[in-house]
């Protein structure tokens, strides 16, 4: 079994038809005999193929409908598999009533600030909030897994951390697949569960010391910082050298300003597959052991799979990468 281990794909439908196109992918129609549809159409994979979308199926992207139907289509079909990333999780969030909260009725898991709106407003200018559709595909989402381990690999959407996994799975379906009291427990910060939920969906992340602040691409004021938990050895390094963040964020740290109580191990003997980091230039492993697959398809880079022969999946090799340049 080929494994086509799809990044981040952020409402790109059309490059994602060429990426699967460039991977061998065919349009095929499925006629139903039973009391379903006439016919569907999806995504067929070459022989011995199955693709594996890594999260952050939406936002940000100008078709966001039809990149879900594509992806859940082949689902359906059974030829492929995908995990939840953190904007599927925040869609839900989102849209979701606080259930903790003394004033429920007008306070959501994830608050309707002005930040939130604008890193969401792509899918809710197609799918109007509160809709019949809306409801649908939110529906959908609590079907993506929160992270998928096979006998060759690992794939999660920004860190496989085996410790915080434990804390999150008795929350979860035997699938790992989130309930919505999983979703209000997840929410609420302060608690082991939110904290696991973030280290799970948006990787390893360390506060910056006495007050320090910094801007991200979306306007939003951060007080963490991303770091490269594949590194081997995190401990007291200066900060601007092991975080993940883009150089204008990296700019508005001191250069000698270092990590502290920062300590992660990756507890598995297998590859890691993620997405999540918005990398751009040629693709490579980020480690003898972790592949991202998230190569900025919603910005400056392309929209990216690594081919992962479950037969073989070590050593990792940059010639796996398959990239569809679009113009």
């Amino acid at each position: 079994m080929i494994y086509d281990v799809i990044g981040d794909i952020h409402g790109q439908a059309t490059k994602l038809k060429g990426l699967l196109a460039k991977l061998g992918y065919t349009l095929t129609t499925d006629k139903r005999t039973d009391t379903g549809p006439a016919s569907t159409s999806y995504y067929a994979p070459p022989a011995g193929h199955q693709a594996l979308f890594i999260g952050d199926l939406i936002d940000r992207g100008p078709q966001e409908v039809e990149t879900l139907e594509i992806v859940f289509a082949m689902i359906d079909a059974g030829v492929a598999q995908a995990i939840m990333g953190n904007h599927e999780y925040n869609a839900l969030a989102y849209a979701t009533v606080d259930e903790s909260s003394p004033e429920a009725e007008s306070r959501y898991l994830r608050s309707h600030n002005v930040t939130h709106e604008r890193q969401h407003q792509e899918f809710l200018a197609e799918v109007p909030f509160g809709s019949a559709e809306h409801h649908y595909w939110l529906s959908r989402f609590y079907e993506l897994p929160l992270w998928i381990e096979t006998e060759a690999a690992c794939f999660v959407h920004a860190c496989w951390d085996v410790d915080n996994m434990a804390v999150l799975k008795p929350l979860l379906t035997e699938d790992n697949c989130l309930t919505p009291a999983a979703l209000q427990r997840t929410s609420q910060k302060g608690t082991k569960e939110y904290d696991a939920l973030e280290r799970v969906l948006k990787g390893v992340e360390i506060p910056l010391p006495h007050g320090l602040t910094f801007t991200d691409k979306d306007g939003a004021v951060r007080r963490n910082m991303r770091v490269q938990w594949w590194l081997p050895d995190l401990h007291d390094k200066y900060i601007v050298d092991i975080a993940r963040a883009p150089s204008s964020d990296l700019a508005q740290i001191p250069k000698d300003t270092r990590a502290e109580g920062l300590e992660f191990t990756l507890l598995t003997d297998k590859p890691v597959f993620m997405g999540h980091y918005w990398l751009t230039g040629t693709p490579a492993p980020l480690s003898p052991q972790v592949v991202c697959t998230d190569y900025s398809a919603a910005g400056p880079g392309y929209l990216t799979a690594y081919l992962l022969d479950t037969a073989q999946p070590l050593p990792l090799s940059a010639d796996n990468f398959v990239q569809y340049i679009h113009t």
